[in-house]
């Protein structure tokens, strides 16, 4: 929840817009919560992940679909990775962005070399990774001295987004609710023993609630903290700060020369962070919807190796200004894929064959799909905005057709019995 991706759109939404979009980090980080939730229940309930219950719910061809779909989120979120680590080694090193994109094509080796020593090990690293950069932007805010009393107004009061606020507000969405965290976060949960009993089952479902609010407010504290930041030192300057490179310029004259070393150490650390957290999710959603199980290392130097070449293509034609723009883009291509795995949730979470006691209320029922509709709602404006009626009409007819044959057409392969001799 504190990868590059939420960098880039906090930073240029506060460079940008001041801090007029922090209603939009507060309401993405209620929905992860809720969602994070609901993928706990859902696997602890069950004993399968998001991924196994669609496999088993839906139609092969469906699955299929929201297979690629994950895996193209996985990807756009890899990529926010590699170019956030290529930034951030080009600013603590002076490594020239193509050399750095390439050079995260080996941490690969320090993936394979952390699973050696379990899921434990793994999540002690992630969690200093975490608390690093939850330190350096507790120091960025301190030096910043914001305008308090316009950060309380920008986090509790709403406004109609439109155009590049849009744009930038669904990017700031699909950082924060990144759908494959979903499929990973119902997965991890199961990790933890705990006693299968009814009460066991509700006692571990309590922990993980704790768990997840405790994790997802510190990540609003830091990614709050990125946005207040670049509203402080860039938007009330007159600064608008669209690369992650001129930001840590930026700051070493407005707070202090530490200050841009503190970004830099701060960004190095989100994406390695991330990078792990991305090799388990793209191992839980292969091995779920396929049932094909991949090594670690297998996992990342694919996912990593489409990641790099759309970004070292980018550095090479266009620079930093077009490496910031993708990393943008990537956010938005998270939060167009929302809503594959959203709904799906709500509809595994509120089936009482499948759940059980721990299927959801009515209320559980009502916000959840409320969210999931509100998401989906705001990246078809985003697409009427961007493609026109027309092509929105063809995707929605093609997207109907296909969920229609797959619910009334599709006939499953039969498996031919054959009776031998013994029997």
């Amino acid at each position: 929840y504190m990868d590059p991706g939420n960098w880039a759109t906090d930073l240029e939404g506060g460079s940008r817009f001041g801090y007029r979009l922090l209603w939009v980090v507060l309401l993405s980080n209620l929905m992860a919560i809720l969602l994070q939730v609901l993928c706990a229940r859902l696997g602890l309930a069950t004993g399968k992940d998001l991924a196994q219950s669609c496999r088993d719910y839906y139609k092969r061809p469906a699955v299929i679909a929201l297979w690629l779909l994950c895996e193209i989120a996985i990807i756009a979120c890899d990529l926010a990775e590699v170019i956030g680590s290529a930034v951030a080694l080009q600013l603590l090193f002076g490594l020239p962005l193509v050399y750095g994109v390439l050079l995260t094509g080996f941490d690969v080796l320090a993936i394979v070399g952390l699973t050696r020593y379990g899921f434990r090990k793994l999540e002690a690293v992630v969690l200093t990774l975490v608390g690093t950069v939850a330190v350096c932007f507790a120091i960025q805010m301190f030096l910043a001295k914001p305008d308090w009393a316009g950060v309380a107004h920008g986090l509790v009061t709403p406004t109609l987004l439109k155009g590049s606020e849009l744009y930038i507000a669904l990017g700031i969405l699909g950082a924060t609710v990144m759908p494959h965290n979903l499929y990973l976060h119902s997965a991890i949960v199961q990790t933890r023993a705990h006693d299968k009993s009814h009460e066991g089952v509700k006692q571990a479902i309590n922990y993980n609630t704790f768990d997840t609010i405790l994790a997802l407010m510190l990540a609003f504290f830091v990614n709050g903290a990125i946005l207040i930041l670049a509203a402080s030192a860039f938007h009330a300057h007159g600064i608008v700060a669209t690369e992650l490179g001129q930001a840590h310029k930026l700051l070493g004259p407005l707070l202090g020369g530490a200050s841009s070393t503190v970004f830099a150490v701060a960004l190095l650390a989100s994406g390695q962070s991330s990078t792990i957290t991305g090799t388990l999710a793209g191992q839980i959603v292969m091995e779920g919807f396929l049932h094909i199980r991949v090594s670690p290392w297998a996992r990342r130097l694919i996912t990593r190796s489409l990641a790099i070449v759309p970004a070292v293509m980018i550095v090479i034609s266009q620079g930093a200004e077009g490496v910031e723009k993708l990393l943008v883009f990537s956010q938005v291509v998270l939060s167009m894929q929302l809503s594959f795995a959203t709904f799906p949730l709500m509809i595994m979470t509120s089936d009482r064959k499948q759940m059980g006691a721990f299927v959801n209320t009515v209320w559980l029922k009502i916000v959840g799909y409320l969210v999931c509709v509100t998401i989906a709602a705001l990246n078809m404006k985003l697409l009427y905005d961007g493609i026109g009626k027309t092509w929105l009409t063809v995707t929605f007819a093609v997207a109907t057709s296909f969920a229609i044959w797959v619910k009334f057409g599709y006939k499953a392969p039969k498996l031919e019995k054959t009776l031998t001799a013994d029997a």
